[in-house]
This record gives structure tokens, sequence and C-alpha cells, in this order.
């Protein structure tokens, strides 16, 4: 070994010791107290215990192949491949400088640095990490969750079943189905002629990396089959991924090379976010050209300083969740899910998706209820819900009552308390009976965050937890945000609506932090364990995988408050490859002789289409108001022309119009789209060349 390994040296957790009797019965830190003399000796850990740590020489970015032995009372931390956590996702939240000697289980640790709260955003320091074990501590005083050991009865059995890890093959074929294509492994849905023709379309649209993370899995569930010696007919993958004819190639949108994907420009600076490419093609650049100069890309550190990331602009306008009518959105959610997938690929990443297992939940209530039934009995009283009320009440509240109370989220409220105030509401919150005059803030930032541990699954879901976890390990913070965009837009809407009406609460807290010391980091750590600890989490995971996901957690978290304004957007690339697939259906519909008839008699008999073609070919476009009195009016098109210029035109016309101006917005309607709500800054005369054909209606917003 060198002399340069020798000095690179890492910590291995080779054991855990109880000392919960003496914990100290505290309250926050106070930034003007002394630094502490020795942590072990002194300080006992803010868990339940403390780890016993010792150097390793072999540890590099990571990597966890150092020796893990123990003796006496020290249990051995192992690594359980069925274990809910990738084990390789490793974030060392002490960082120890290469000269410092080397620990023992006997010897003394590093004294604690002065005990203040750190203000700066870039980094999660080592006080910060004690709030997370602190929290974690609270949880399980609770009774939010078992710890190892602790016996949870009947309920715990429960919990053990609610994810299950897929057999061989069987991960494939449900990622194949959920992409909606299951044709190209079960013969059966062949003769669906129309399931054919929706799978060839959506094939013919994705991008080589999609493509490669789709001919993958066929692969590898073509090997599993051979393996179980299946004699069942199976379409061989280079049948699939044929290169089509050049007759029958499909039409390109404007602007782009082949699948409407543009180069990527090598001007693009490090905190600009090109949404154009698709994000594996950009990761995939990134990855050969670390390669052809001999670049080992080792994972960003969860501690390094965020970059103020900016979208590049776009002229067609920005698409976010809710703009699109479902059948678009369905066909977003199954790029995206290739996409995603290709982008973890590119970094080797191999995600084992866990499957969400039924088991008996609530049906009614607040509390350990499933979010689609909250929604359910909400919807009831009030058509339209997106968040539970109970959710929606505890936010309000907190803000009603002030966001400056000092150490919001991270001071808990009285265990006994928040209990009774728990069982309160379940009888007494939709009588509105419930005493709110009463509820102290620190009982009520309590309660919700009960609420989203209570959740019966996981608020980031069974399916896609391991994804959001995996985050950290890309290499690149871009490569970070851009998978946690995607993952994003794969959640169900109601868990997608909750966390994005957290996140939104999470800022309005850290705009208070000169009075509340409520920092981003502090937000961050405090709110990990609530997000990712569901329940029976803790008896899945080994003592190290608990400690290693802690700042990987809590850096998740962080992304998640910091970027919320571009994580709830749609990737330009992802709107492309929809149109190209809408493209692909109307030029295959249009091959039928008795639709083509059709279509013919329906433009003869409406002389108003060849008018607005017209108008059209002399720069103008016709703009439809059909809710108000004003059914329509012509805009001409310039290059400075944006969507809010015309909503500004007609509500100026339209003086009876008792909207906000808020609530209207214009909508591109047919042509490559179904439907599409436009935004304000959107420039009109870029959009009409994509798509001609479209119509453009002003109407209520349909959110």
């Amino acid at each position: 070994m060198s002399r340069q390994q020798q000095q690179s040296q890492g910590v291995v957790l080779t054991g855990y010791h109880s000392n919960a009797e003496l914990l100290p019965k505290t309250g926050p830190c106070d930034p003007s107290c002394p630094p502490a003399q020795d942590l072990e000796s002194t300080v006992p850990s803010r868990r339940t215990g403390h780890y016993t740590v010792q150097q390793n020489q072999n540890m590099h970015h990571g990597d966890k192949s150092g020796p893990s032995t123990t003796s006496n009372s020290t249990r051995t931390t192992s690594t359980d491949p069925a274990s809910l956590l990738n084990p390789s996702v490793v974030a060392c939240p002490r960082s120890q400088p290469s000269s410092s000697p080397r620990h023992s289980p006997n010897s003394r640790s590093r004294p604690r640095p002065p005990c203040q709260r750190c203000n700066s955003q870039e980094s999660l320091d080592e006080l910060e990490m004690d709030d997370y074990w602190k929290e974690v501590e609270n949880i399980t005083r609770s009774g939010g969750g078992a710890g190892r050991g602790e016996g949870g009865g009947e309920r715990e059995v429960q919990e053990e079943e609610q994810q299950k890890i897929p057999e061989e093959g069987e991960q494939e074929e449900a990622w194949l189905t959920e992409a909606g294509l299951a044709r190209l492994f079960d013969d059966s849905l062949a003769a669906d002629q129309d399931q054919e023709e929706d799978s060839a379309v959506f094939l013919s649209t994705l991008t080589r990396s999609q493509a490669a993370a789709v001919e993958r899995r066929v692969t590898s569930l073509q090997q599993t089959w051979l393996r179980r010696r299946n004699r069942q007919h199976v379409p061989d993958v280079r049948d699939i991924f044929r290169p089509p004819e050049k007759d029958g190639e499909p039409s390109k949108l404007k602007g782009g090379s082949e699948n409407g994907q543009k180069d990527v420009p090598s001007a693009e600076t490090e905190t600009e976010l090109n949404v154009e490419v698709a994000f594996s093609e950009q990761a995939l650049t990134y990855r050969d050209n670390n390669q052809k100069l001999n670049v080992i890309a080792s994972p960003n550190s969860p501690d390094d300083k965020l970059p103020n990331f900016k979208l590049l602009r776009d002229k067609t306008g920005q698409t976010r969740i809710g703009d699109l009518s479902p059948l678009d959105m369905k066909k977003v959610r199954r790029l995206v899910l290739v996409e995603s997938t290709a982008l973890f690929d590119t970094a080797g990443i191999d995600l084992k998706a866990h499957k969400a297992v039924k088991v008996k939940t609530k049906e009614s209530g607040l509390f350990g209820v499933p979010l689609a039934t909250l929604l359910d009995q909400d919807q009831r009283r009030a058509p339209g819900t997106k968040v539970p009320f109970i959710l929606q009440r505890f936010i309000s509240h907190i803000e009603e009552e002030g966001l400056d109370t000092e150490g919001l989220l991270r001071i808990p409220g009285a265990a006994t308390r928040v209990k009774s105030l728990c069982q309160e509401l379940e009888s007494s919150f939709y009588d509105g009976m419930f005493p709110w005059q009463q509820l102290k803030q620190h009982d009520a930032a309590s309660l919700l965050k009960l609420f989203i541990r209570e959740l019966p699954h996981p608020l980031l879901t069974v399916e896609y937890l391991n994804a959001f976890i995996a985050v950290n390990k890309l290499p690149t913070k871009k490569q970070q945000l851009q998978a946690l965009n995607l993952l994003v837009l794969l959640l169900p809407t109601a868990n997608r609506d909750t966390l994005k009406a957290l996140v939104e609460f999470f800022q309005r807290v850290i705009d208070h932090q000169a009075k509340n010391k409520m920092t981003l980091n502090n937000v961050s750590v405090v709110m990990a364990p609530n997000i990712f600890m569901f329940k029976g989490f803790r008896s899945k995971v080994t003592e190290q995988q608990e400690f290693s996901m802690a700042t990987s957690t809590a850096n998740i978290v962080r992304l998640l408050i910091q970027y919320q304004n571009l994580l709830w957007t749609i990737p330009k690339f992802i709107m492309t490859q929809v149109r190209q697939q809408n493209m692909e259906s109307h030029r295959k519909l249009n091959k039928e002789r008795a639709v083509r008839k059709l279509l013919k008699k329906i433009t003869t008999d409406k002389p108003s289409d060849k008018a607005g073609s017209e108008e059209s070919s002399q720069g103008f476009i016709r703009v439809q108001a059909p809710q108000f009195s004003k059914v329509s009016m012509a805009v001409q098109l310039t290059e400075e022309l944006q969507a809010a210029d015309i909503l500004t035109r007609f509500l100026s016309q339209e003086s009876l119009v008792a909207v906000k101006r808020e609530e209207l917005c214009l909508y591109e309607i047919g042509g490559n789209i179904e439907e599409r709500c436009l935004d304000g800054e959107t420039y009109m005369k870029d959009l009409f060349q994509l798509n001609p054909a479209a119509e453009w209606v002003i109407k209520a917003v349909q959110r």
C-alpha cells in the first residue's frame, strides 16, 4: 500500500453500546455554551447509545469493504442484502483529517466543536446531525416506531409485511408492465392491435439511453426465463429495437436531431439546467468524457454547497405538474419511468424496487389512514381537495400562531400531551369541536410529524423510497437534482401534492430563521427521519445502515426544499417526446381510409376551420373564450407576444368577467398535445410554430 493510500482513512462502525439511562434531560442547545471536553467520556450520544469506531485505511469514497469486528458487548453490524436500504449508500457524518490518530474502542475521541448552531446553508454540520439522532430518539420514545430489540407485539408483525423483495425476473416484468411494455414479454397481448401500435409508437420516440434501459430489462428477463427453461416464445430483443426503415421513420419535431433531442451545448454552465436534452443522455456524455480524461467520478458529498441552479429559458413555456390533461400525463409517467431508470443505469446504480404488499389499514380517521382514503373522505366534504384537511389545518395553525417560535419542528411537545391531543383530534376534528386556540406551537409541530410517520405507507412510497435514497450516489449535484425531478413526477398524485404542501411549509419556516433559528439544514435533519422512517423501518436495517443514511436522507430533504420550484416541472425533452407520440399516433390513425373520409366530411361541414387557417397564414391566431360572453378574438402574432399579454387584452375588453386574473389560463388544445395550460411567459409565435394545428382557448384554471 502506498503512503498516499495509507493517509486516506475512513471510519468503520464496529459496535453499538446502549447508554439510554445516561441521556441528559436538557433543552435545546444554547449558542453560548462552552465546548465539550470529550465526546465519548463526558457526552453521551443523543441516540440511545454510542458507536465504537476505528480507522479503516482501505475506505475510499464510502467503500465499506474494511473489517468490522467487535468484542465483548459490541455487536457486529453486517450488511443484509435483503434489507430495505441499499448498503452501499454511505455518508461519513464525522469527517476525520488524514493526520488524526487511529481510534480504538478505548481511545479518546476528538473534542466536540464549539456548541453553536450553524447558520450556513452549505453543509450539514456535526451539531445538526445530533438533532437527527435526537429526533430518532423522540420518535422511539413517543411510540412512533419500535426499534431493534423493542417489542412491537402483534402490530409490529403486521408492519413487517409492508414491503416485499421481488423474485428473480419479477422486477423486470413489473417495470415493463408499468412502462406499458408488457407486450414485449407477453405474446398473448400481441393480438391487441391498439396495444401493439401504442408500444411501437412509444418505442419510436425513445432516446438511445432510454432504449438501452428497456433493452437491458428485456434481455435480463429473457435470460431469467432461459434459466428456468421456459419454452414459451419470447420476442428477440434485436427485433424489438430493429432500426426503422428510412421510408417509415416517424416525423420529427423542428429544432432537434434524432428523437427530437438537441445536442448538448458545450457552453452550458454548471448551474444551468438543460431540459431540452434527456438527462440520461447528458449523464452518458458526462461519464464518457470522464472516462476519456481518466477522471474517477466519486459521489458528491452531501456536505457541499448547493448551487443556485436555474432552468435554461424555454420560449415555448414551462410546463408544471397539473398543466396537462390526464391522457398526456399518463404518457409523461411512462417516459419518466424509463428515463429515470436510464439515468441511474449510466451511473451503474441497480435499483431493487420493493413491492408494496397490501396490509390491513384503518378505513376512517386521521392518523394511520392511507392518503387516498383520507382524500376520499375529505373530497366528499369539499370536491377537488388535494391535500388532507388535517395536514392543511396543522400548517395553517402553526403559521397563524407565528413562525417565529424558536426551535419550531425541532423541539418536541410533551409526549403524553401529544398522545392525548391525537385522540381528541380523532374524535372531534370533523365536528369542529377541537380547541385549536389552546394548541401550542411545538405540540402542533409534533402532531404534524406524527401524521407523516403514521401513514401506513411512506410518503415517498415503498416502490420509490430506495430510488430517493440512491440519488446521493449520482456523481454530480446536477444529476441528483435531475433524478429528484423525475422521481417527484413518478409519485402518485396524492403523495406528490402532499409532499409539495410540506416542502412549501418548510420553506416558510426557513424564511423566519432569524427568529426561530431553523435554517434549511436544521429543518432537513429534523424532518428526514419523519419522512424516511416509516412504520417498522428500524427493524429492517442494520445499525451501520441506519447511521450511514442519516446525512443521506437529510440531504434529500434539503434538495427537495431548496429546489422545489424546479422539481415540480416537466422537462421539455419529456414534453417533446409526448408531442412526438401524439404526432405518430395521428399519422397512423390517418392511414385508415374510413377515418380519412370522416375527417374530410368534418372539414367540409366546418368552413370556420378554413377561415382560421387563412388567419394563421397571415400571422394571426384566433383565441376562443366559450365560457364568457366574448366568444373569440383575433390576435396578431409578434416576436414578443406572450400568453400573459393575451389574457390582459381579453380582460381589458371583457368588463363583465368576474374571475380573478390568476384564475384564468390560456390553453393549448389539439394538434400534437391533448391539452396544456400555458405559462404566462410563453412566447406565442414560437409555440405556434411548434404546434400550428392547435386551438387557443381561455378558460378558468382546471387544477
